[in-house]
């Protein structure tokens, strides 16, 4: 066991520092997936306009397209934060600080991309068959991610505790 184990009781022998490279490149594989499926979807968004259908769209869908697009290049932005925060703070012994702020900007983007994938199935449900169909499919994406990304972890996190 190191001297200074960063946390003696977790069954790891890592210092404070190798502790917060693990933590960094952990986060940096999550933020792999998540770059890479918000990316496509910003993409996607972005070529709408584009398509000949558009003109079609009412007042309400026009003005929910233009919130998904804000919130699909916020979650783009916070989800490339970290590599932003990375080049800044290179070299300057502040890792754990990056961690720290990484992972504050991927639950953001997290946040922000439900609102983006759910907001997307509304716009599309809406368009295709219904206003109160999107309603429907845009709650029930909330639910499901609001389940699936925050719910299930706490539960696991509790049962394992007990």
């Amino acid at each position: 066991m190191h001297k200074h184990d960063a946390n003696p009781d977790d069954g790891r022998d890592e210092t404070h520092n190798e502790r917060a490279d693990r933590n960094w490149n952990e986060l940096l594989q999550e933020l792999r997936v998540t770059q890479t499926g918000t990316q496509i979807l910003t993409g996607f968004l972005l070529t709408i306009p584009f398509q000949q259908r558009f003109a079609d769209l009412d007042a309400f869908q026009k003005d929910l397209y233009l919130v998904l697009v804000v919130l699909a290049v916020l979650a783009t932005a916070l989800f490339v934060a970290p590599v932003s925060l990375h080049r800044i703070l290179f070299g300057q012994r502040l890792k754990p600080e990056l961690v720290t702020a990484g992972g504050r900007f991927a639950r953001a983007g997290l946040v922000v991309l439900a609102l983006v994938m759910a907001g997307s199935a509304m716009l599309i449900f809406d368009v295709v068959l219904s206003r109160d169909a999107g309603r429907a499919v845009g709650i029930a994406s909330l639910v499901l991610l609001f389940v699936s990304w925050w719910l299930v972890p706490r539960l696991i996190a509790r049962r394992a505790r007990d």
